[in-house]
């Protein structure tokens, strides 16, 4: 039985948001807070690039699917993947699935493209790897590895989708629900990654110890008879 019903699901990329800080993910999807700074901007402009409308492009024995639209009720996640790229297999690959008007059987392999270069935290592996958990849902299938596409090395790094990689992101799904359902932002925390972030300018993150939220600050700040 499901998790989740349509009402319930919560955006996919959101995901990389909480794996880096519950506060920024509160901001922009709680209270719809957001900010532009260069990666940001860099970041859209190469997924624009990724996400071209064609959807069945071929690359070599490949089949290249863009923008495809994911859903997991049990996650409860909803969103679309920058590129899956539809492999060939053998005919007894376990892990491999039929495709309508496509002959014989293919792996789903999702790749996502990132601007920047390989960090040292698992934001990124865990978005692809939700990814990848929307498809083995949706086409009760089983994705073992997936490709992150960094433009600043112009490299692909391989992600293997490890137990400890599912169950991280069960873990974030979980907490973007919760957080959700009680409609708090969590108090700001300042740590050494709050300096690259866009939305600092807005947290406040040296500033703000207590759990007003940046709406209610605001709020009482209007309220406050100078």
């Amino acid at each position: 039985m499901d998790k989740y019903s349509d009402e319930d699901l919560l955006m996919l990329s959101g995901i990389q948001h909480i794996a880096f800080c519950e506060r920024q993910w509160a901001l922009i999807h709680l209270e719809q807070q957001w900010a532009e700074n260069v990666l940001t901007i860099e970041g859209q402009f190469l997924h624009e690039r990724a996400d071209d409308p064609f959807e069945d492009e071929k690359k070599g024995d490949a089949i290249i699917w863009r923008a495809l639209q994911l859903v997991s009720y049990n996650l409860g996640l909803t969103g679309k993947t920058d590129v899956v790229e539809l492999v060939k297999a053998p005919g007894t690959d376990a892990d491999s699935i039929e495709i309508k008007e496509k002959k014989g059987r293919w792996k789903l392999i999702p790749v996502e493209y990132k601007h920047g270069k390989p960090k040292s935290d698992h934001c990124d592996e865990v978005q692809l790897c939700a990814q990848a958990m929307c498809l083995e849902e949706m086409h009760k299938t089983n994705i073992r590895e997936g490709f992150i596409y960094y433009e600043a090395i112009r490299h692909r790094t391989r992600v293997d989708f490890s137990q400890t990689l599912r169950k991280q992101v069960e873990f974030f799904a979980k907490r973007m629900h919760d957080i959700y359902e009680t409609g708090i932002t969590p108090p700001s925390d300042f740590k050494p990654h709050c300096r690259s972030c866009s939305l600092k300018d807005l947290c406040l993150p040296n500033s703000m110890t207590d759990k007003f939220s940046v709406n209610e600050y605001l709020k009482n700040a209007l309220d406050y008879n100078f």
